[in-house]
Order: C-alpha cells, then sequence, then structure tokens
C-alpha cells in the first residue's frame, strides 16, 4: 500500500503512470536526502576552502571571491536549463546526470592550475549544482501527499546544513596541505548515488513525469503566459529581495561585527555560527507551519527576521543579545522552505521543476547586493547599508501575502 502522491490530474499525453509502494517512496526520499547533503558539500566549498584555493593559485582576494560568482552564474543557467530538461523528458534521468556532474566538477578541482580553469570548473559544477533544487522538488512533491511537502521540504533544508557543519568539521581534522582530500570525499559519493537514482525512480511515475511530446514551446515560455505573467514575475522579485536581504546583512556580517562592533574574529565567527543552528532547527518548524496553516503564513518568518536584524544592528553589543538574535535570525529566514513546493503548486504540472526554478532568479540580483550595499555603506554607514536586508525582507513578506494560497484542506 502506498502513501496517496500528489493530487494532481495526469495529462493526456502523459503516458501511464506507475506507481511505486511506500518502500519505495522512502527509499526515494533517503536518496533525495543523501542528493541534498552532496549538493551542500559541493556547493559550499568555494568558500570553506577559499583560502587554500587561493594560496594553491596565487590568487588576489578579488579573484579568490570571483569564484563564487562564477559559481553563481552557472547556478542560475543551470536552474533554468535542467528545470525545462527535466520537465520535459523527465526528472529521473536529468537528477541523475545533474548528481553525476557536479560530483564530477568537484573532482576536477583537484587538477585546477590555473584562475581561468577555476572559473570555468566554478561556473559548470555551478550549473549541475544549480539545477538540483527544481528537479528535486519536481521529484518529492510527488512523492507523498500535498499536506506533508513542507516538512519534507524542511528534512531536506536540514541535509543541507549539515553538509555545511560536516565539511568545517572535516576541514578541522584535515591537515592544510591535503585540502584536496575534501574534494575527494566530496566528489566520489556522488557518481554511485547517480546510480542509485536511475535505479530507485520508477520510469513514467508522477515523481519521474515529463512531458513526452507535443509540446512547441520551451516549459519558462509557458510561466509567461497571459494569466500567468504578472504571477511568474512577482514570485521572481519575491526570491530577488530574498537573496539581496541575505547578502546585505549575512554577507557583511562578520565585517560589521569585527570592523564595527569591535568583537574578535573568533567572537565572530562564534556569533556567526549561532544563524546556521536556526537555520536546521527553523527549517523543521516552518516546513509544519507550512502544512498545518498554509503556505502563505510563513510570510511572518520574514518579518520575524527583519525585526532580528533591526536588534542585530541597533540593539546593545551584548554577545549574549547578538547570539539569541541570530538564532532567531537563522530560524526565521528558513520560512522560505516552503517556496519550491509552494511554487510548483502555483503552476500545472507539467511545469513544476521549471517553476520551482523561479527561486534561483533571484541570483541575478545578488550579483549586485556587495557593489550597491558598499557604495551606501561608503556614503552613511555599514548598519545603515545593512538594514537594506530588513527592507527587502520586509517587502518581500509583503509580495508573498499577496500571492495565491495553495495548501487544500480537508
Amino acid at each position: 500500500m502506498s502513501i496517496p502522491a500528489a493530487s494532481v490530474p495526469l495529462s493526456q499525453t502523459d503516458p501511464v503512470a506507475v506507481e511505486p509502494g511506500l518502500g519505495r517512496q522512502v527509499l526515494v526520499f533517503v536518496l533525495l536526502l543523501a542528493c541534498e547533503f552532496l549538493y551542500g558539500w559541493a556547493w559550499n566549498t568555494v568558500d570553506v576552502l577559499r583560502p587554500y584555493i587561493r594560496e594553491s593559485l596565487g590568487l588576489s582576494l578579488i579573484e579568490a571571491g570571483s569564484a563564487y560568482s562564477a559559481q553563481g552564474a552557472g547556478a542560475l543557467t543551470g536552474a533554468i536549463v535542467l528545470g525545462q530538461i527535466a520537465d520535459r523528458i523527465g526528472r529521473r534521468r536529468v537528477l541523475s546526470g545533474l548528481v553525476f556532474g557536479y560530483g564530477a566538477l568537484l573532482l576536477a578541482g583537484m587538477i585546477v592550475a590555473s584562475y581561468p580553469q577555476l572559473l570555468l570548473q566554478r561556473f559548470l559544477l555551478g550549473f549541475f549544482a544549480g539545477g538540483s533544487f527544481p528537479v528535486v522538488v519536481g521529484i518529492y512533491i510527488n512523492l507523498f501527499q500535498p499536506t506533508l511537502r513542507g516538512r519534507l521540504a524542511g528534512t531536506l533544508n536540514a541535509a543541507f546544513s549539515l553538509s555545511i557543519v560536516m565539511l568545517g568539521v572535516a576541514m578541522g581534522l584535515v591537515a592544510p596541505g591535503n585540502w584536496k582530500h575534501l574534494l575527494l570525499i566530496g566528489g566520489v559519493p556522488p557518481l554511485a548515488l547517480a546510480l542509485l537514482v536511475l535505479a530507485a525512480i520508477p520510469t513514467g511515475s508522477r515523481m519521474d513525469r515529463g512531458t513526452r511530446g507535443g509540446v512547441s514551446r520551451l516549459p519558462v515560455s509557458e510561466l509567461f503566459a497571459p494569466g500567468l505573467r504578472r504571477q511568474t514575475l512577482m514570485l521572481a522579485t519575491m526570491a530577488g529581495l530574498n537573496f539581496f536581504g541575505y547578502a546585505a546583512f549575512s554577507g557583511w556580517l562578520t565585517t560589521y561585527l569585527t570592523g564595527e562592533r569591535g568583537f574578535s574574529a573568533q567572537t565572530a565567527g562564534a556569533l556567526v555560527a549561532w544563524q546556521f543552528s536556526g537555520n536546521i532547527a527553523g527549517g523543521f518548524f516552518w516546513g509544519w507551519a507550512a502544512d498545518r496553516f498554509g503556505r502563505r503564513f510563513n510570510a511572518i518568518g520574514f518579518l520575524i527576521a527583519s525585526g532580528a536584524i533591526a536588534v542585530y544592528l541597533l540593539g546593545p553589543a551584548d554577545p549574549t543579545v547578538l547570539k539569541l538574535a541570530g538564532l532567531i535570525y537563522g530560524a526565521a529566514l528558513c520560512s522560505s522552505v516552503i517556496w519550491g513546493p509552494w511554487m510548483a503548486e502555483l503552476y500545472p504540472p507539467h511545469l513544476q521543476s521549471t517553476a520551482a526554478s523561479i527561486f534561483n532568479w533571484g541570483r541575478v540580483i545578488s550579483f549586485f547586493a556587495p557593489i550597491i550595499t558598499a557604495q551606501i555603506a561608503q556614503s552613511f554607514s555599514l548598519a545603515t547599508a545593512m538594514l537594506l536586508g530588513a527592507a527587502s525582507f520586509t517587502t518581500a513578506a509583503v509580495i508573498w501575502l499577496m500571492q495565491r494560497e495553495t495548501l487544500q484542506r480537508s
């Protein structure tokens, strides 16, 4: 006996769905957790290993930082391209290919010998990693009933956050001269996982289902069809404000704590770590809340995050206060864990992965956030620039509340 899958009708062009039993459904979700963990590991090596990469290649600070920009550009491209391909040919094959891709590209980082090679390697890694979010969303929202989707999203968020913690722990255990071992540790498992994905996800099932012909347009063009265009633009703006807000506040937080608050680098690092603790717990809570009260309910989280930012920047420089504010900020920001399922629910079934990719479109705005906030910091103060994060999250919350609720309560 299987748990009812998402209650979406099959189109007349879809093949007869072969739905897996409960055991296979659970197996697929466990594999998705592994995909999310390894995706998180691969993605965050560009930041965690930056000092070693910089020293190895003799890079300037700007060159070392641009590796993340290259990876982000690749992620934006991959989310759009791979999300559409998944909706056209099926998510099973695309997920297998992208997992293999980011594993292989992480291993390629072991032989990168120049700055141009680094940019190419990180762009391609970002391309495959960026496709992970929309494709995984398209699979897991079709595993179980809609009232579990928020909790599934929260659990996947925890797997991603755990990968950051484990990568940091592993870095502390590996000698500086052996930092490439972390690329090996994170690069080999995806190669095997790609084969397991092919074996576990049944071809033609709802979780795999792609449009099998009769489609003359790219899926992304359908997001801008009459009746959907305004919604798509609003969601893209909301996602952009999310990325801008994060870059405006979190991107400058260590600099602010050490430069304007006078904390040591060690203390600043410990204060920032409280945010990641909040991320894991917050993902579980907001996933449950979205399943219980609706997808739009989670907009409250962005308003709470805005308040936490104000406390952080305008309140006393007391480590206890800053720890609590950081914990609340990290937990509240995870209210967006429901965005993937919610965005997919807002569109027809054959556009689920393409619709979920809207989340990554916001990365375009994040490319400009450091430049804009730096100019404001020079003209006024760093705290003023970082307060733009609170304004961005508040505006995003308003847009969120303006959209349609998709949770159907029985």
